[in-house]
């Protein structure tokens, strides 16, 4: 059995090969030359942070199935600055066009000592912006951004840190680690 660990980038693709008929963005071929792995969730081109690619199909259900409820870690740069009541919505679960969203974990957080993201996060001097750290048991599609926009604090930057027991933790942007 195989399971990476990789730091992907803002705007790499979670596929080896390009779309066919967008833009030229670089995938995960530009990174890791890896034949048989898969990854085992996605992030968005927009998302940066921990993907798990996998050459076992059953890994590779267990850490994306609903079912198995496998807990996912984001770090979320916020427009604005979210009150106790907002996060309290998050922590209680969000009305979303697709249903309820489960209970999540949110809390405010310091800044994190990330890489720089390229291109940059758009500073506004008259919005101001803060740093929460959510945990979710689900993966919906683009899923924490629609729910920081549903209480009211749209998503800026989103890094995926931790899924599960695996973590980025000691692992570069780009850079990916066997386990």
């Amino acid at each position: 059995m195989t399971l990476i660990l990789f730091n992907k980038p803002f705007g790499v693709l979670c596929q080896f090969t390009p779309e066919p008929n967008g833009p030229p963005r670089p995938t995960l071929a530009d990174f890791i030359n890896r034949p048989g792995v898969y990854p085992a969730g996605r992030l968005d081109h927009d998302s940066e942070g921990l993907l798990l690619l996998t050459d076992d199909g059953r890994l590779q259900a267990r850490i994306t199935d609903p079912r198995y409820k496998a807990p996912k870690t984001y770090l979320v740069q916020v427009e604005g600055e979210p009150d106790e009541a907002a996060l309290e919505a998050l922590r209680r679960g969000v009305r979303l066009k697709d249903g309820m969203t489960l209970p999540a974990k949110a809390e405010r957080i310091d800044a994190p000592d990330l890489w720089p993201r390229d291109p940059p996060v758009r500073f506004r001097k008259t919005v101001p912006d803060c740093w929460i750290s959510l945990t979710i048991h689900e993966g919906r599609n683009r899923q924490v951004r629609r729910m920081t926009a549903a209480v009211g604090h749209p998503t800026l930057r989103l890094v995926r840190w931790r899924v599960g027991e695996w973590s980025l933790d000691g692992l570069a942007q780009g850079e990916f680690r066997e386990v």
